[in-house]
């Protein structure tokens, strides 16, 4: 028996090769990688051997990013607690201060008022003081009344009142005015004359000193100068005259005068 050639194509079929096989094996993987069978092809095994990590599946990153936000969030809300303490505190203070600016200039109102009317009433005072008559002696009485009659007096009666009085005794104006005359007046000795306010004037004679000049304004009870006995005088005493005008002769009741100013004697 001959031996021969097989014609290709006749016979038996040879079996692929183990390198085919393998190949087609993974050929065959990857189609089904592809139309996503794998996954259930590969079975337990094959997910146990390449279990995807956080990282492959994404879930770190939805965590990482919650948590941010979260911390985000916690910070925002602690810097509006923080502004608005801040802002809370800083309108306390403008409150505060506002406050105290009112209650200061309530305090300097208050403190203006009470300086307006104490100057008020020391103005008031001091204008009840200006329209004041006094005595023109201390503690004194008429000892020669008005009009009285003798041979003393040139005119034949007294145009004034005596009071008694020491010599160096204080003698006071009555009343505010302004002297008109100051000096030796003859028989009146060492005398003032003021005119007051009201147009009237007084006169104080028989003076051992006087204390004041001609222009000078004088204050009610302003001592003017002190008794004696100059001039046409029996003793130490004050002469004192009320007159309408200026000179001699326009004299009027002395006690009157002064009673309707207030001064009893």
């Amino acid at each position: 028996m001959a031996f021969g050639s097989r014609p290709a194509g006749s016979g038996k079929h040879r079996g692929s090769s183990r390198l085919s096989r393998k190949t087609a094996g993974y050929a065959g993987i990857a189609a089904l990688a592809t139309t996503g069978v794998v996954g259930s092809l590969a079975g337990p095994a094959f997910a146990a051997d390449h279990a995807p990590s956080v990282e492959d599946t994404g879930l770190n990153t939805i965590v990482v990013a919650d948590g941010l936000a979260d911390e985000i969030e916690a910070q925002a809300q602690s810097q509006q607690r923080s502004a608005e303490a801040a802002a809370a505190k800083a309108q306390a203070e403008t409150d505060a201060r506002q406050r105290a600016a009112e209650a200061k200039a309530k305090a300097e109102a208050r403190a203006k008022a009470e300086r307006e009317a104490a100057e008020r009433a020391a103005r008031e005072e001091e204008r009840k003081r200006l329209n004041t008559f006094v005595a023109p002696v201390d503690g004194s009485y008429v000892s020669t009344q008005w009009h009285a009659g003798g041979g003393m007096w040139s005119s034949g009666s007294h145009t004034g009142i005596d009071f008694h009085a020491s010599s160096g005794t204080p003698v006071h104006a009555v009343g505010l005015g302004t002297v008109v005359e100051a000096g030796w007046g003859g028989a009146y000795g060492n005398n003032v004359v003021i005119k007051h306010a009201d147009g009237t004037y007084t006169q104080y004679g028989h003076m051992s000193k006087l204390g004041v000049s001609v222009g000078q304004q004088v204050t009610p009870g302003q001592q003017i100068g002190l008794s004696g006995s100059t001039g046409n005088s029996s003793g130490p005493h004050l002469h004192f005259e009320a007159r309408t005008g200026a000179d001699y002769g326009s004299d009027i009741d002395p006690v009157a005068y002064l009673r309707t100013h207030g001064v009893n004697v």
